[in-house]
């Protein structure tokens, strides 16, 4: 158990290192944490009141994460599971958006610095939602989405390796 414990603390020590690039800020740095009672290994928790995500090693351990979360009357709870893993995805405003922003292009390209996706996104089943990176790093740590889950750039790309397509989300207000 300590050398796989050994061998995450490597692994997000590269991961925030944004293997071998600077992380987009200070902040983006996934931390070995005690894992959240309750919860199953493999399983992604989101605590919005903390604005922080939990990726659920085993029983004792889980990395954590900064997060961006729904603002104001854009916040949710509930059970859900990833549905799709993307890198540099493109981005069709919802129609709350479009409606917010009317002058947001239809389609933004992946890999545009305008993008709010980031560098990798994955979609949350039953909904429009999804967790994923950003190209606006302030906002990690806030009340900022429409109800998305926002990560610093380094992080998405580490969490997007660790899970797939099936894997279960819970988000909590806790």
């Amino acid at each position: 158990m300590r050398r796989f414990v050994l061998m995450i603390a490597a692994t997000l020590a590269a991961g925030a290192l944004g293997a071998g690039t600077a992380p987009t800020t200070a902040l983006a740095q996934p931390a070995l944490v005690r894992a959240p009672a309750g919860y199953a290994p493999g399983t992604i928790v989101v605590k919005t009141k903390e604005r922080r995500l939990y990726y659920v090693i085993d029983e004792q351990n889980a990395v954590r994460y900064p997060v961006g979360v729904g603002k104001p009357g854009k916040e949710w709870t509930g059970a859900t599971q990833i549905s799709g893993k993307y890198r540099n995805p493109a981005w069709s405003p919802p129609d709350d958006v479009k409606r917010d922003h009317p002058n947001i292009p239809d389609v933004i390209e992946g890999g545009s610095p305008r993008n709010p996706m980031g560098v990798a996104a994955m979609t949350l089943a039953g909904g429009q939602y999804a967790i994923h990176g950003t190209n606006v790093p302030k906002s990690v740590g806030g009340y900022v989405s429409y109800g998305c889950v926002r990560m610093y750039n380094p992080d998405i790309t580490d969490l997007f390796e660790r899970v797939s397509v099936g894997t279960p989300v819970i988000v909590t207000s806790r």
